[in-house]
């Protein structure tokens, strides 16, 4: 057999949340953020779709994950948002690197020079993330420095907000007043127009969008919001495996690892193949829930590395190679990456790339 889970992956439900997307922020050009194999969702076909859809650009973290668009025949630009290694790709595959630091901006013109021709850079601006990027105090004069670089064109200028998930959106704002007095600052200084993009799933959905040329979304076109508002988006991955074997155990028997759980009545439990290798955390643990036949259904004993055991007592007629859903719906039924987040003390991201990473997908359209 395959390794257990099966991810479902509809992509009717992409072109759903961009269309919901694009209303909200008036048509801004999409900059769609497809790193981490697009969360899970497999980046090719998830790329494609929105190719198809019409975005400006779409943004991955290295250079690798570039390459497989291109190899898998994504044409539509390709922002890489934190490469600073080999730079054969991005004139190889016709790739556009995010700038953090003068140094690699350099690199970048000189290897452009010796191959005689301009590559489109954007540069990135550290307004208050503390992670990468131009610091914001000599943000202008590096700017103007990597202006006069040859062979490096200044095609767009962006930040990261640090918390445009939260109800408090003063730092945010904060963010964005130290952005656009940057970007007020370079107006007509550094040639041509240029894109200034900088608003996540987050931002797109709750802050002014004015001062943007475009939004640069990822989870939201996942189908969920970082907002307590989900705003009519629907989830594209429902994941699921199907029950190995059934035990009927007596009151008083352990199950799993340690002991940690055991029944107090005689039971039904089911073992389910999936487990930690396959991105379900050990977090679950005494802690999680499945669906079988539209009932909810706890998670009993520890997550093992390849299997997970449910408790399906009140299940009618449970019975070995019935469908288990681990997120997604059934019956009516649903489990949400925001509840299996809640309950793993994690958030829907870390859900969506964990257990997208190793299931097998099929894709519906």
């Amino acid at each position: 057999m395959n390794r257990g889970p099966i991810a479902e992956i509809d992509l009717s439900a992409l072109q759903h949340n961009l269309s919901i997307l694009r209303n909200i922020t008036s048509e801004k050009p999409v900059i769609a953020v497809v790193k981490a194999d697009a969360y899970g969702h497999g980046a090719v076909p998830v790329a494609q779709r929105l190719q198809d859809a019409g975005v400006a650009m779409l943004a991955v973290a290295f250079t690798g994950e570039a390459r497989k668009l291109r190899e898998g025949g994504i044409r539509v630009p390709i922002l890489v948002l934190f490469d600073r290694g080999d730079m054969e790709d991005y004139f190889a595959f016709d790739l556009t690197p995010v700038i953090h630091d003068r140094r690699t901006a350099l690199r970048l013109s000189n290897e452009a020079v010796s191959r005689g021709c301009r590559l489109p850079v954007h540069l990135k601006i550290d307004t208050g993330m503390g992670r990468v990027g131009l610091s914001a105090d000599q943000a202008v004069s590096d700017v103007l420095s990597i202006v006069e670089l040859p062979g490096v064109e200044i095609a767009g200028l962006m930040s990261h907000f640090s918390e445009a998930d939260l109800a408090d959106r003063s730092y945010a704002e904060k963010q964005i007043g130290i952005f656009q007095k940057i970007r007020q600052e370079l107006s007509g200084r550094i040639g041509k127009a240029v894109i200034c993009h900088m608003a996540n799933s987050a931002a797109s959905l709750s802050l002014p969008l004015e001062g943007f040329d475009a939004v640069r979304p990822g989870l939201l076109l996942y189908g969920y919001s970082p907002l307590e508002t989900q705003c009519g988006l629907r989830p594209l991955m429902k994941l699921s495996t199907k029950v190995l074997a059934i035990r009927n155990l007596a009151a008083g028997s352990p199950v799993g690892y340690g002991r940690t759980f055991v029944t107090k009545k005689p039971s039904i439990i089911a073992v389910v193949p999936i487990g930690y290798a396959d991105g379900f955390s050990r977090y679950f643990s005494n802690n999680g829930v499945m669906l079988v036949r539209g009932v909810r259904v706890p998670v009993v004993g520890r997550v093992c590395m390849d299997l997970t055991m449910i408790d399906v007592t009140g299940v009618d007629g449970a019975a070995e190679g019935d469908e288990v859903v681990v997120l997604g719906q059934q019956c009516g039924e649903t489990i949400s990456a925001a509840e299996l987040a809640g309950r793993a003390g994690t958030i829907p991201y870390e859900i969506l790339t964990s257990l997208g990473n190793m299931a097998k997908k099929e894709y519906i359209n």
